[in-house]
């Protein structure tokens, strides 16, 4: 969720200063742009992985707060709900064994996380919506005691003239319901990409990015139901969007795929977030300009599926990074490191291909891709870049997975590490068998068991097995 805040109550001085910084630093990275002051050398990749806290009954645990004192790790952070936390892989150098040395360092983070849980009788769950979750746990009472959230909520609302949030999703079943408070959020958590760009090829990138968003996410869904409705493939995806939905104009809302490519420099983005977006956090700082603390700020409560950061490097040089939000997470860490080493593959091709893309598929026909692909997984039929409409499984079988391959090797990846991860890919692919696939295939055999679904789905992730080699047990 971002930077932490001071406050939750504003003043419209508060909104004054904070909009004239947000001007002022976005000229200055219009500026850095200008001068080549970003960062251009070689891309580094890495991620956030949201999780859930499961008690023995495999319902939400509320226990994070004495988790993290426990872990006392500064890549584990809190998240929205006292049941949600935050884990960050280190940045690495796209190239060698990098997708091992990722994997490797998750898995002894949730190993640690995990035993600091079963102290706390409880333990993780790495999915898009835990099949348990009720309506009940995701209310304020389960809020983390965080300023930001706080103001989130109150500003979401003031914009929404307090208005209650409308939830509608028709999927299998349909879900209809009536909320007052931005914890709907908390019941959907991310697998997000991080890739670390050349300012020149920032744009690129991002338009790829919006390219594969659809077939990522039919191939990585793992989001079926909610409060017991079998919905979407990926339910995460509207379940987000409708959460904090401000109410307004659909190019104002704040979790979005976006209304077009950019056209010639990803600072396009930063100018829309002013032109476009509501401030909602106008918490203002002493910090310098050159910080951009409110630039960051702003821009990180627009939840766009796919987003630029500016960061900074170690020696205090900002970067440019694409946040590829479209991922659920789990079902396990061999699943994750596969869907992130698949996206990098083809950030490599398609941002580098001869004829651009985006030249290629049209901005709204991406975006139905994308809405068809989270609906319908890997049985949608999408618009692709030879003008035809396609079965996603062939798009990503024909063109998207050789991409990958090629970007990797071109890379510098080693050979057998891209045979490895892009083979978990092609292997759930061939097996048609998805997270989202797996828990539907769980209940057909065992009922619509929420609790049992939980339990045997945590099992299979702590064998480590990628989740088209998981049995129906």
């Amino acid at each position: 969720m971002g930077q932490d805040i001071a406050a939750s109550h504003f003043t419209t001085g508060d909104f004054n200063r904070f909009s004239a910084r947000l001007r002022q630093e976005t000229r200055l990275l219009e500026t850095w742009l200008k001068e080549g002051r970003l960062d251009d050398s070689e891309p580094t990749v890495g991620f956030e992985l949201e999780a859930w806290l499961v008690a023995p009954d495999a319902t939400p645990a509320p226990k994070v707060e004495a988790l993290l004192a426990r872990l006392q790790d500064p890549l584990v952070v809190p998240e929205l709900a006292t049941f949600n936390v935050e884990f960050n892989g280190t940045a690495r150098p796209l190239g060698g064994q990098v997708f091992s040395l990722l994997a490797e360092e998750l898995t002894q983070t949730l190993a640690h996380a995990n035993a600091s849980a079963a102290a706390l009788d409880s333990r993780l769950a790495l999915i898009g919506i835990l099949p348990t979750v009720r309506p009940e746990h995701l209310t304020a009472a389960f809020m983390t005691p965080r300023e930001r959230y706080r103001a989130l909520n109150e500003q979401v609302f003031a914009l929404r003239h307090n208005r209650p949030l409308k939830l509608l999703i028709e999927g299998r079943d349909r879900l209809e319901l009536t909320w007052h408070d931005v914890m709907l959020e908390a019941g959907a958590t991310s697998f997000q990409i991080h890739l670390k760009v050349r300012p020149s090829e920032a744009a690129r990138v991002y338009n790829a990015s919006k390219i594969v968003s659809g077939p990522m996410v039919a191939i990585s869904a793992n989001s079926p139901y909610l409060f017991g409705r079998d919905l979407w493939d990926e339910t995460r995806i509207p379940l987000f969007e409708q959460a904090v939905s401000v109410g307004g104009a659909v190019l104002q809302e704040r979790v979005s795929f976006g209304f077009r490519y950019a056209q010639a420099s990803i600072l396009e983005t930063f100018q829309s977030n002013i032109d476009r977006y509501p401030i909602l956090l106008p918490h203002v700082t002493d910090d310098p300009p050159e910080h951009l603390t409110h630039l960051r700020l702003h821009n990180g409560t627009i939840w766009r599926w796919n987003r630029p950061l500016v960061g900074f490097d170690p020696d205090g040089r900002p970067h440019l990074r694409i946040e590829h939000r479209v991922v659920p997470a789990g079902p396990s860490v061999p699943d994750a490191i596969a869907n992130a080493a698949f996206y990098f593959g083809m950030m490599q091709d398609l941002a580098h291909a001869e004829t651009p893309p985006e030249s290629q598929l049209m901005f709204l026909h991406a975006q139905k891709g994308f809405y068809t692909c989270a609906h319908r997984g890997l049985d949608a039929e999408i618009p692709w870049l030879d003008g035809r409409t396609l079965p996603v499984a062939r798009i990503l079988e024909e063109d998207l997975l050789p991409r990958a391959k090629a970007g990797l090797l071109r890379a510098g990846v080693e050979p057998a590490e891209v045979e490895h991860w892009l083979g978990i890919i092609a292997a759930r692919l061939r097996a048609r068998r998805t997270g989202a696939r797996w828990q539907r295939a769980w209940v057909e055999r065992h009922g619509p068991d929420m609790a049992g679904l939980t339990t045997a789905y945590i099992e299979h992730q702590a064998s480590g097995k990628p989740v088209h080699a998981w049995t129906l047990d």
